[in-house]
């Protein structure tokens, strides 16, 4: 067990000096924006590219992790809806809203550290493939619904299609599609490029780690406890249950990839999660449940690792 706080702990501790000096004064929390900022739009598209770049087209593109990450992540959302809906009585908006929370992980800022650590070059591979599944596929869906949910008029239709477009500006998905691009084509950049490209990708992991930390300052739990247990619940115990039976129903080739399919799913969820919540009123408790979530997850992802490492051994 103690090798696996070896991966996990790292982690956890640079949230932790995030938390630190924004909680001391050394940061102010809106300074923790502009390093996410950084890291979402410079480092982690430099990552993407970089590890997509690095193996030939057939290798990253890997459909049966498509496919299980997504009925996995599909499971969880539809459950998390269906349950929040008919057996807690919540309106179909805060449905959605619950099902975003249990099924989109944060994949970037605490679940490519950790599986960097466990599996090495392979986690860049997988994280690019969960980006798709998250952004391209259940994200627009939960949007989707709570908008159709919320009575404001606008079709189902014209939120998924306006949550493309934006998504067609994002330089995660920009890096990832041209990372595929260069790999099919086979394509290399020129070294002082690659170089510039390795410094970023370099500085993606602790920076965001760092404003995940910095973002948890602040927020207060108090009255919504009930609502909280049941997201992160939903998050840290179904999500990784429903991606575990997915991949054992369509399992990935690469052995690495199974592993990290269930880690992923084990991360609590997107750190933007009560920003997204925001326009439909319940950003307190997201934000909540995101730091219970956080914090919750020390335990369940190293109870995780401890056991996927078991069965690989």
């Amino acid at each position: 067990m103690l090798q696996v706080f070896t991966i996990t702990g790292p982690v956890f501790i640079v949230i932790a000096l995030g938390f630190a000096a924004v909680r001391w004064g050394f940061f102010a929390k809106s300074d923790t924006r502009i390093l996410g900022k950084f890291a979402i739009n410079i480092a982690l598209p430099a990552m993407l590219f970089k590890a997509l770049t690095e193996r030939p087209f057939a290798e990253i593109l890997d459909t049966r992790y498509l496919l299980a990450y997504a009925l996995g992540s599909l499971a969880t959302f539809a459950i998390g809806v269906a349950a929040t809906r008919f057996f807690r009585h919540k309106s179909l908006q805060l449905s959605a809203v619950h099902g975003m929370g249990m099924a989109l992980s944060n994949s970037a800022f605490i679940g490519y550290p950790i599986v960097l650590q466990l599996l090495g070059p392979p986690a860049a591979i997988a994280l690019a493939l969960c980006f798709l599944v998250e952004n391209l596929l259940i994200l627009p869906l939960a949007l989707a619904l709570a908008e159709s949910g919320g009575g404001n008029g606008e079709s189902a239709l014209k939120v998924l299609s306006n949550t493309f477009l934006r998504l067609g500006r994002n330089p995660l998905i920009l890096a990832i599609a041209a990372g595929f691009a260069c790999a099919m084509l086979e394509l290399r950049l020129p070294g002082p490029a690659l170089r510039a490209i390795d410094l970023l990708a370099l500085a993606s992991a602790g920076i965001a780690l760092f404003v995940i930390g910095g973002t948890l300052v602040g927020l207060k739990i108090a009255g919504m406890r009930g609502d909280i247990a049941y997201i992160v619940g939903g998050k840290l115990l179904l999500h990784p249950l429903a991606v575990f039976a997915a991949v054992m129903l369509v399992p990935p080739a690469d052995r690495a990839l199974q592993i990290a399919a269930v880690t992923f799913a084990c991360m609590p969820m997107l750190s933007i999660y009560p920003i997204l919540a925001q326009k439909y009123g319940r950003e307190d408790l997201c934000a909540a449940a995101l730091m219970a979530a956080t914090v919750s997850a020390f335990f369940t992802i190293s109870a995780v690792i401890w056991v996927l490492q078991a069965g690989m051994g």
